[in-house]
């Protein structure tokens, strides 16, 4: 079982098809046919169903999965171990939510990149409800994100870096009856309707936005008011040009680093906490 033969099985499946994985790996497609074809062989059973141009795992493709996921996993970290250095070098891909990459992530990125020049440093948004298998997956090595103040996870290594609050913005002076709530996904979303359970109005109108940015722009033109993080409203709060009110959950959220609890902590992951505030 050759390890290019699995990378190419990963890739199939990331980027969804033999012509694309052909295309991202550099190969030939009749190549990435073979390497599927000699692996298939190998464990004697097939990987995907052709479904005209769409291919899916099969359930024996979706049991050999995880374990081809392993291999490269560790033959990966293997490498790592060996020319790991005192100096962090390399990779390391972090996973950081919205309102931590536009607002409070930059500095930190900037100071981080002039300390470790060495480390090839990628930025993705993290998914939510996928966060597990992101990390386990190594799509990502660490993630940032708000989570809420009691927020655990079985599966992940979680560091509190610190608590922040969420506090509720208006524009000033302006009266306004809409309240302009995350998505479903944000992890503050569920304190929001637990504010409206109790503090809206039969007059007021609740309209979900996409993004961080989108909600606070909104809110800015006098479209409505919003819960947001601290951090994402403080110069316009500063410069008055928002008004916020105290609510009983203003300390209900707070920042986190977390990785894989099953997850080898290279040195470029522990530069990068030992960075963290």
């Amino acid at each position: 079982m050759e390890l290019r033969h699995l990378i190419t099985f990963r890739t199939i499946i990331d980027v969804g098809g033999f012509k694309k994985a052909a295309e991202q790996l550099g190969y030939a497609q009749s190549s990435i046919t073979a390497h599927i074809k000699e692996l298939e062989k190998e464990l004697g059973y097939p990987l995907f169903d052709r479904l005209g141009k769409k291919v899916v795992l099969t359930q024996t493709g979706e049991r050999f999965l995880p374990y081809a996921l392993d291999i490269i996993r560790l033959y990966t970290e293997s490498k790592e171990v060996i020319r790991q250095t005192d100096q962090p070098s390399g990779d390391l891909t972090i996973g950081v939510s919205e309102s931590l990459l536009i607002y409070w992530l930059p500095n930190i990125i900037t100071a981080f990149m002039h300390q470790y020049p060495e480390v090839h440093l990628t930025v993705k948004p993290i998914d939510y409800e996928d966060l597990a298998d992101q990390l386990k997956q190594n799509e990502i090595d660490v993630a940032l994100l708000v989570e809420t103040n009691s927020w655990l996870s079985s599966e992940l290594k979680i560091h509190k870096l610190t608590d922040e609050k969420l506090v509720l913005v208006h524009p000033p002076k302006k009266e306004t009856t809409n309240m302009l709530v995350t998505e479903y996904t944000c992890s503050w979303r569920p304190i929001i309707e637990e504010y409206l359970t109790y503090h809206s109005q039969p007059t007021e109108n609740k309209l979900e936005l996409p993004s961080i940015e989108a909600i606070k722009k909104c809110v800015l033109l006098g479209l409505g008011k919003s819960m947001l993080p601290q951090f994402v409203v403080k110069e316009e709060i500063d410069q008055g040009k928002l008004h916020y009110e105290k609510t009983k959950f203003e300390d209900s959220i707070a920042i986190y680093a977390a990785h894989h609890k099953d997850k080898w902590v290279s040195a470029n992951i522990n530069a990068l906490l030992e960075l963290l505030p």
